[in-house]
């Protein structure tokens, strides 16, 4: 008898002192996306900042709704129609797209009057309020973009874009974080400041682009900010980043191994109560 009390004890403190689970909805774009398509990265990604997450976590389940392309408008516009659920914690990871798109940024005044989806504020108002809804008690976290090299896409390299050192339609890609950082305070949730914080900078996004020496035609390792004023033909040069070129990025704009450890580490210290 005193066995079987012993035994129940003890399972009854295991219970007890085992973790909680938690619930994790990741929103995003191809960033948060890709966590789960390593094949879309040319296999150059083996693990994203979800599973890097989930692993030292074991108590974490997480649902990934990244989408490829998208902006923050466009999940505001979909946000019924995505599927999204109950979660302990939700992280917004948004922002690099609105950028590239030239959507519109709007002001604070965008979001607290909940004016909707035509500006990049407003979509984020209509975004958190959804997530609140679903559950009150929910924890919240936002995530900046990141600062970002001249894009070439491994499986295209007719899809390409500039770096954010310069701006798109008149609109920095730091003002899109700095809105993030501002909504952050407002609501006084944590945010992941990546674009400010991370140290993933225009000097290591990658470590050189292969571009061909206009004056000789041969190819030549360009270091920033030399590459951006060497032009690329996807028609006709060699894709620009080949594995040695590879350090926080792959290809300019998505996150590496190195990359990834870097937010998932520092997601991982706004998650409060999470170690």
């Amino acid at each position: 008898m005193k066995k079987l009390l012993l035994l129940t004890l003890c399972i009854f403190v295991s219970l007890a002192l085992a973790p909680r689970k938690i619930s994790w909805v990741a929103i995003g774009d191809s960033i948060t996306y890709l966590n789960d398509h390593q094949d879309e990265t040319g296999n150059r990604v083996t693990k994203g900042y979800m599973t890097l997450i989930s692993e030292k976590y074991p108590q974490i389940t997480y649902t990934n709704q990244g989408h490829n392309g998208w902006t923050s408008i466009n999940i505001a516009d979909k946000i019924e129609e995505l599927g999204l659920v109950k979660a302990d914690v939700y992280t917004v990871f948004l922002g690099t797209n609105d950028w590239w798109q030239g959507k519109p940024l709007g002001s604070i005044s965008n979001y607290e009057q909940n004016t909707g989806s035509g500006t990049v504020y407003g979509a984020f108002g209509v975004i958190i309020r959804k997530l609140k809804q679903l559950n009150k008690k929910s924890r919240i976290i936002l995530i900046t973009p990141m600062q970002r090299g001249d894009f070439v896409y491994i499986n295209n390299t007719k899809n390409n874009a500039y770096g954010s050192y310069k701006d798109k339609n008149g609109q920095t890609l730091e003002q899109f974080a700095n809105a993030i950082v501002e909504i952050g305070k407002l609501e006084k949730i944590p945010v992941v400041d990546l674009y400010h914080d991370s140290g993933m900078n225009m000097d290591n996004i990658v470590n050189f682009k292969k571009l061909k020496d206009p004056s000789t035609g041969a190819y030549k390792n360009y270091n920033y900010p030399d590459f951006t004023e060497i032009p690329f033909s996807p028609e006709t040069d060699e894709y620009p980043y080949p594995q040695e070129a590879v350090n926080m990025t792959y290809d300019g704009l998505h996150p590496s191994d190195k990359g990834y450890q870097v937010i998932a580490d520092m997601l991982a210290a706004k998650w409060k109560g999470l170690k």
